[in-house]
């Protein structure tokens, strides 16, 4: 559930991305892993879904290793996007913080290795690019 004002539009990184709607000092938990408001799912719930909604799923998901289950946020931090480079977001698994002072207006970005290993290979996309199908 994120826990700081956040609005989405159009991202210069990939398609939509997620933006700070307020400042966000440094250290801030911005996210936090909410079991009622953010939904789990296993790996055989979503071997059942239709291959065109299964990529949808993995698209806006993660797997949480810590569960042994994917997690598909209720909010809209499905829109972050991916940076290896000096990301401003730090995530675990189960929280995000804050890397650095974040201004009003600036996108959300962290790196996604950081809360699911393999995320690009589980994926299908080894070198880091996405496809929107």
């Amino acid at each position: 559930m994120l826990l700081v004002r956040t609005q989405i539009k159009q991202s210069t990184i990939h398609g939509i991305g997620l933006f700070a709607a307020e400042f966000i000092p440094k250290g801030t938990k911005t996210w936090e892993y909410h079991p009622t408001f953010d939904c789990a799912f296993t790996e055989h719930d979503i071997a059942k879904l239709p291959q065109y909604a299964l990529r949808r799923f993995y698209d806006y998901s993660y797997f949480d290793s810590n569960l042994n289950k994917f997690i598909l946020c209720f909010d809209d931090l499905r829109f972050i996007n991916h940076t290896e480079e000096n990301p401003n977001i730090i995530s675990a698994t189960d929280y995000d913080i804050a890397a650095r002072d974040i201004m009003e207006g600036e996108e959300l970005l962290c790196n996604y290795n950081h809360f699911e290993v393999g995320y690009f290979e589980r994926r299908g996309l080894s070198d880091g690019t996405f496809t929107i199908l």
